[in-house]
């Protein structure tokens, strides 16, 4: 534990603390998390429990590895929960909770340590179960460790470091390399002894520092003096010195150990004896032996695994590839006679053993197992290892482009959708690829593609007989049609599609027309009802079908639509829309659209800060957003207009600069954001520009929003535009189509703009009480009402709209808190209460405070970046918040507060 006292105290406090709390532990190979670990369990009181699970390369495609790993050999896990969480039968959701359940039996209330090792290996399901770990309340301590150069976007450890670090206080703990005298320190403890400088040097120098090169060094050459090591011809690689332990092995454990090299983490035994052809009293002498040596360890009952993983490397990298190979067929061989229903170890082993055929027979089916039970990076996996052998495989190239749609991952969808129809024999083929192809081209906002596609997919009609295939292809059009906000195509398709459905009984080509229809309907105002009922009917049958991504879509829809109901009801259809997308592996809903529908519900209480949190916390869960596609554009706009609503400038600034690198982004969002911002920073040259921009684009659009006509018509008033301007602006931002209350209120908005308050005020007050539009908009409408009420002398009138409006307001903030407060006083009332401002250390939050503290250690901008895993430019941002929250100037004086308030 030299240069690790540090680290290692911090973890204990956090176990002793007897709260809830969540640590990661970052390093390079060999740095010393393992062995930290360990040191934190040995510290810790014998009454806590401990669960510690570890990933392996390749546990990607074994769903709940981890979890199986932590529990191995355990006795009290309950047999049903151990089934259920294997069952492919049961939704993802299920197997979760069963997850959960197994955990809850294992730890009840006592305090724990429940470690990931390895978290860069992690399979989804594995990353998911830490995740809502995290969110459980209880005396325990969750800790991951992984190895930050070997995390990409494409593993899930990736979204759950920035989804824990957005939702919780996460401790980061980063290992780094040993300085040159903390080596020294280490060489005197591990000799007993003091070392000379020399040595110490030599020795930092030839290992880097890194502590586990270090322990090896000293272990291959027992009886050395430092000084002697130093003369010894050293090994020139990690690799190298690790092999040297098992130099001197007879034939017979060579072989063995070889075989265990390339089985992987954990080895039973009875496949290890299958493989080797050992007898039992054989494999226990040489297994014996290896643990003796340090080389592998009993890590559960009839299991053994290596010490560390760069053993395993080690060895497995100097064995020849033939050699390799016949292990890897021997493997298989057991794991085929032994009827084993892992797709994903057969495949592993179908691939290293040569034999393609098995593995291409492995990835078809474990890519549709996968894809079934919504593990769609399980999916993709599996469906890619076979592509390297059968790379115009149609099954294949259907799993892959599927899975990588529900996984976020959109332009590998795109490369296998394009490559699945270019290779179809079949029409089925064609016609299913045409229809992912069309989704995917309306996500990446690849508006010509999506109109060539879809005629593609019309002229495939006509070729096709009246049956299975042209119907599907109709609902394919229908979707597309429904997508560019063509009602009467889409009308027209689905009616057709339906038809054939009820002539050859097509239940799922039912369904998916209705999904088309419904949805379209409901953009309408006039028969959004319509639309919703025929959605609100679809979900039960879809699934009960096992059609989880039609039923999700449809849920989606609901909530993105306009309020009805209460809001209890909407967030029972919003839990259950992420439910059936969890179901599906359906990430974008799963994620983005669901914490949009949480920021929806927010908006429809009026509670503009629990709608901005809901809006970042999404956004950090799926950063997806930072990738071309609707959900990006969508996601940042939205966030960006609650900013804007709250008067958070600068962040909309940001947010504005993160958009402009999205491929695809519609022009009219960015104009009217920065149309928006002008307005509000009173920038007039800018407003001009922006707004020329946006009518001119907005004339090609087909599509109008009232509440984006009303914010913009707002912000323009706010400036001062003049008013040839703002009806200009209401020409080209509303149609006939859009909902009357919102073209009410922006004529309101506008007649009270001229003086015609006798015009105005029965327009406000014909929508203060329409639910369409949500509090806040209600609560400016009963305002410009209370204006015009004073306008003609009617002060108690116009009083008791300014209450009604507070109301409405309570929770919300910017511009419209500001009209607020204007017409109190020009009532002559009291402003509103406000809770008095919180200042000082207590007004910094968790991520704050922790901020605080290492600035208080003299961390830079850069060192905090990387101690906190963030960007530059977000430690920027908390350090500009804690000096304003704390009423300093300087990080001396944050360090001064920090040390003050203990």
């Amino acid at each position: 534990m030299i240069g690790r006292e540090r680290e290692l105290r911090r973890l204990v406090q956090l176990a002793s603390a007897r709260v809830p709390a969540v640590a990661v532990v970052a390093g390079e190979p060999g740095i010393g998390k393992t062995r930290l670990v360990q040191e934190l369990l040995d510290a810790l009181p014998p009454e806590t429990v401990v669960l510690v699970g570890q990933a392996e390369p390749g546990s990607l495609s074994r769903p709940y590895e981890v979890l199986l790993d932590a529990i191995d050999g355990r006795s009290e896990v309950d047999d049903e929960h151990l089934a259920a969480l294997g069952d492919p039968k049961r939704s993802p959701v299920e197997r979760l909770h069963t997850g959960l359940a197994i955990l809850a039996d294992l730890v009840g209330d006592s305090p724990a340590v429940i470690v990931f090792e390895d978290l860069h290996w992690a399979d989804s399901e594995s990353a998911a179960l830490f995740e809502r770990i995290a969110d459980q309340r209880g005396p325990r301590l969750l800790l991951g460790t992984y190895r930050p150069d070997e995390v990409t976007r494409r593993q899930p450890v990736a979204g759950l470091l920035a989804r824990l670090e957005r939702r919780h206080t996460v401790t980061h703990v980063r290992l780094d390399r040993l300085s040159p005298s903390q080596t020294a320190a280490l060489l005197a403890a591990a000799t007993g002894g003091p070392v000379p400088m020399r040595a110490a040097t030599a020795l930092h120098h030839r290992t880097g520092g890194n502590p586990f090169f270090l322990e090896e060094l000293l272990r291959s050459m027992p009886g050395y003096q430092v000084d002697d090591i130093v003369d010894q011809p050293l090994p020139w690689s990690l690799a190298d010195l690790l092999r040297r332990q098992t130099d001197d092995l007879d034939p017979v454990s060579h072989r063995i150990v070889e075989a265990a090299a390339v089985l992987g983490h954990r080895i039973p035994f009875d496949l290890l004896a299958g493989v080797t052809g050992a007898t039992e009293d054989e494999l226990i002498r040489v297994l014996r032996d290896l643990v003796t040596r340090g080389v592998l360890v009993e890590s559960g009952e009839d299991e053994f695994a290596f010490r560390h993983a760069l053993f395993r490397e080690a060895i497995a990298d100097q064995m020849l590839g033939r050699q390799r190979r016949r292990l890897h067929e021997a493997a298989l061989d057991v794991l085929l006679r032994s009827g084993s229903s892992d797709p994903a170890m057969i495949a592993h082993h179908a691939r290293g053993a040569g034999r393609y055929d098995d593995m291409v027979a492995a990835a078809r089916r474990g890519a549709a197992l996968y894809l079934s039970i919504g593990s769609a990076y399980q999916a993709l996996q599996l469906a890619e290892m076979g592509l390297e052998e059968m790379p115009e495989d149609p099954e294949l190239l259907s799993a892959a482009g599927r899975a990588a749609w529900l996984a976020g991952l959109l332009d590998d969808a795109v490369r296998y959708g394009r490559r699945w129809r270019d290779v179809a024999t079949s029409t089925t083929d064609r016609a299913e690829s045409l229809y992912l192809l069309v989704r995917l081209a309306w996500e990446s906002r690849e508006w010509d593609e999506m109109g060539d596609l879809t005629r593609e997919i019309e002229r495939l009609i006509e070729e096709l007989p009246p049956g299975s295939d042209q119907a599907r292809a109709m609902t394919a059009v229908a979707q597309s049609s429904m997508l560019r906000d063509d009602l009467p195509a889409t009308l027209y398709w689905t009616d057709r599609a339906m038809a054939l459905a009820e002539e050859f009984e097509l239940p799922q080509v039912r369904l998916a027309a209705l999904v088309e229809k419904g949805s379209a309907l409901a953009e309408v105002p006039a028969r959004a009802a319509e639309g919703r009922a025929i959605l609100s009917g679809l979900v039960d049958e879809a699934e009960k079908a096992g059609e989880w991504v039609l039923a999700a879509r449809a849920l989606s829809n609901l909530v993105q639509g306009e309020p009805t109901g209460s809001p209890t009801e909407f967030a029972e259809v919003l839990e259950r829309m992420r439910t059936d997308a969890e179901r599906a592996g359906f990430e974008s809903l799963a994620v983005a659209g669901y914490f949009q529908g949480r920021a929806r519900l927010a908006m429809r209480a009026g509670d503009l800060k629990a709608g901005i949190e809901a809006l970042e916390e999404g956004r950090e869960q799926d950063r997806g957003f930072l990738r071309r596609g609707r959900w990006a554009d969508y996601h940042g706009v939205f966030l960006a207009g609650l900013y804007l609503e709250a008067g958070e400038l600068g962040n909309v600034e940001r947010v504005i600069a993160e958009l402009a690198t999205v491929p695809g982004l519609p022009r009219t969002s960015m104009l009217g954001l920065m149309f928006h911002l002008a307005c509000r920073r009173r920038d007039p040259a800018a407003a001009e520009s922006s707004l020329d921009a946006l009518l001119t684009v907005m004339a090609t659009q087909s599509w109008r929003s009232g509440a984006q006509a009303h914010d913009l018509v707002s912000a323009a008033l706010e400036l001062g535009l003049p008013l040839e301007r703002l009806d200009e602006m209401a020409a080209e931002l509303l149609d006939s189509a859009g909902w009357d209350a919102y073209r009410t209120l922006v004529s309101a908005q506008i007649a009270e703009a001229r003086g015609r308050h006798a015009e105005a005020l029965p327009g406000y007050l014909s929508i203060v009480d329409v639910e369409v539009l949500p509090p806040p908009t209600r609560g400016t409408a009963r305002l410009g009402a209370a204006r015009c009420l004073l306008a003609a002398d009617r002060r108690e009138e116009a009083a008791a709209q300014v209450d009604a409006a507070a109301g409405l307001l309570a929770r919300w903030g910017g511009w419209r808190v500001a009209q607020l407060e204007q017409a109190r006083a020009m009532l002559g009332l009291a402003p509103a209460d406000a809770a008095p401002a919180v200042t000082g250390p207590s007004a910094l939050t968790p991520r704050e405070r922790e901020v605080a503290l290492l600035i208080s250690d003299g961390l830079t901008n850069t060192e905090l970046a990387r101690r906190l895993y963030i960007s530059p430019k977000t430690a920027a941002v908390h350090v500009s918040n804690i000096l304003r929250k704390l009423g300093v100037s300087s990080r001396t004086e944050v360090a001064d507060v920090v040390a003050r308030s203990g």
